[in-house]
């Protein structure tokens, strides 16, 4: 894969389906959720076309608790409005929030560090069977709160062998 890299960080000549790309004067920046890599893993050409190497915090409860509710796009209302498309209002407490990005931090913490990817794994736990039987629930609505949080996945995420895989 780096030696696939190499070529395109160095200049050449993309084709695309809108024509050709030439990348001689694009500035590449690298991103993503290396936890367990380090620089000397990259072969020593891409280390030299990524000299500025920064490693970020991890994400804490509060930063994970602002992914859930802040964004355009937030997992909270991604969740809401999918259920509403089948006449099922859903509704977050605070302490819902709060313990969601809890057990987040917790699993985090506990397992491999995967960012606010974990919240996504944790929202689809805690609401599966409610996403499963929302078509045929007729009821009018759901609010999920801390007891809800909870019950649904205090097991899992106590147990860590389970959580590593399921969460």
């Amino acid at each position: 894969m780096q030696r696939d890299l190499l070529p395109i960080v160095e200049g050449t000549t993309v084709m695309t389906k809108h024509g050709s790309v030439r990348t001689d004067h694009i500035l590449f920046i690298a991103a993503g959720a290396f936890s367990s890599t380090k620089p000397a893993d990259l072969i020593p050409e891409l280390q030299g076309r990524f000299p500025i190497r920064v490693e970020l915090d991890a994400l804490g409860e509060a930063e994970l608790r602002r992914i859930l509710v802040e964004p355009r796009n937030a997992l909270v209302a991604q969740y809401t409005a999918l259920l509403a498309t089948d006449g099922l209002v859903l509704e977050f407490g605070e302490d819902a929030i709060d313990e969601l990005a809890a057990v987040a931090h917790q699993v985090n913490s506990r397992s491999e560090n995967i960012g606010a990817r974990r919240l996504h794994t944790v929202m689809e736990r805690l609401l599966e069977d409610v996403l499963f039987d929302a078509p045929e629930s007729g009821g009018p609505g759901l609010r999920v709160d801390r007891a809800f949080v909870k019950g649904r996945l205090a097991a899992l995420a106590a147990d860590e062998d389970l959580s590593k895989f399921i969460l």
